[in-house]
């Protein structure tokens, strides 16, 4: 058995998309926990523009086997035209990995 869980940040336009997606990744279980984090602001330029927007960031905590599906998920149903989905393994309690692969 494995500690490690893989985690996938996105960001997203609104609340209501957050949940939209958050609420999907759980239904189809390619996602143990989905974290909503508190507004971000994050600025970048787009297309020659400077963007200065306030965003929803999700983290969601899933196992290595089901990473790219959910990476997968995410693009697809993403609101953005390039979406950001960052993927990072992280050393986890035993208990709590376990608890993300038999959730996923």
């Amino acid at each position: 058995m494995t500690d490690t869980v893989m985690l996938i940040l996105t960001t997203l336009p609104n609340a209501e998309a957050a949940e939209a997606l958050a609420q999907s990744v759980l239904e189809t279980r390619l996602a143990a926990c989905v974290t909503q984090l508190a507004p971000a602001r994050s600025r970048y330029v787009w297309q020659g523009k400077l963007e200065d927007v306030y965003e929803i960031p999700l983290l969601f905590k899933t196992s290595p086997a089901h990473t790219q599906a959910l990476s997968n998920l995410i693009a697809e149903q993403h609101p953005y035209e390039t979406p950001e989905i960052l993927t990072w393994a992280a050393s986890a309690a035993p208990t709590y990995a376990q608890w993300v692969l038999t959730q996923t």
